[in-house]
């Protein structure tokens, strides 16, 4: 008597059909196993039940299914077939990340232009916009208007005395320093043409109202304006660009009025780091020499 496991006599086995092993487990050729996996994403994919796919698959066990087990669906691979080949591992590894905008582009926001570093191309200007009534960098203005609206909410009254500079305008600015200071001690104080960063708009000069007499002089570091640009500049993008003792680094004396918009990111950076300058903090070149 046949015992019912085999094809029937005279009809041939489907090729989705399993093939009984003398054990009694069944292998399932590889057009099985696709015909199967597919039919597994399908059902899942659809919601259906894990008894349903079960019986669907033809009584493996419900919870092994559901955990995607069933050992009635044989790999080929599994059952002797060739392993997929290895991925290969990157002969380069990953380099680390760098600024996230460029430390040399005149346009960028994060721009170093010191005396070894000028601006490039020598004869940029940015898009302007007019706040306090000077020209600045258009995407500046939006914080430099916040910052004055806090301070003047606050009781401090800043005025912004410089914006954007072209290059002719800072030609005119550094020659009047070299006629009534003498070369040595202008270049301490005024930027040659190309390398100041009025150029880029980025840089802004500001005054108060409570010490008129210190317009562009030491003593404005020591006036309420001061100390509230020092308190809140960093929220609105800005940085004290020439701070105390870093002369040899930036290349010039203090300036107290003189500000960088960099954005709140950076300028968030920069303070959690101790406050250096651009080149301490980029690791970009300075000094009092010119390149």
């Amino acid at each position: 008597m046949s015992s019912g496991a085999g094809p029937r006599p005279g009809r041939a086995r489907s090729r989705f059909a399993p093939e009984v092993l003398p054990d009694g487990r069944r292998r399932y050729g590889h057009e099985a196993v696709v015909a199967r996996r597919a039919l597994l994403v399908g059902l899942v994919a659809t919601g259906t039940g894990a008894g349903v796919l079960a019986t669907r698959l033809g009584g493996s066990d419900p919870a092994r299914v559901a955990a995607g087990a069933d050992p009635a669906v044989q790999d080929p691979v599994a059952a002797g077939g060739p392993a997929p080949a290895a991925t290969p591992a990157p002969s380069v590894p990953p380099t680390a990340p760098g600024p996230r905008h460029s430390l040399t582009d005149a346009a960028s926001p994060w721009v170093v232009v010191n005396k070894q570093h000028p601006i490039d191309p020598l004869d940029y200007a940015p898009e302007l916009a007019t706040v306090g009534g000077k020209e600045v960098a258009a995407v500046v203005a939006d914080d430099l208007r916040a910052l004055l609206a806090a301070a003047a909410a606050d009781g401090v009254s800043l005025t912004v005395t410089s914006g954007f500079r072209s290059l002719e305008h800072q030609r005119a600015v550094h020659d009047s320093a070299v006629s009534r200071d003498g070369l040595e001690t202008a270049e301490s104080v005024s930027a040659r043409p190309g390398h100041s960063e009025h150029q880029t708009g980025l840089a802004i000069d500001f005054s108060g109202s409570t010490r008129p007499g210190c317009l562009l002089r030491n003593c404005f570091g020591q006036t309420p304006e001061s100390d509230w640009l020092v308190a809140h500049g960093g929220r609105f993008g800005f940085l004290l660009r020439y701070p105390e003792g870093k002369t040899d680094v930036t290349g010039y004396a203090p300036e107290p009025w003189h500000w960088r918009w960099v954005g709140a990111e950076l300028a968030a950076e920069v303070a959690a780091a101790g406050s250096p300058t651009l080149e301490e903090f980029f690791g970009v070149t300075g000094g009092t020499t010119y390149a």
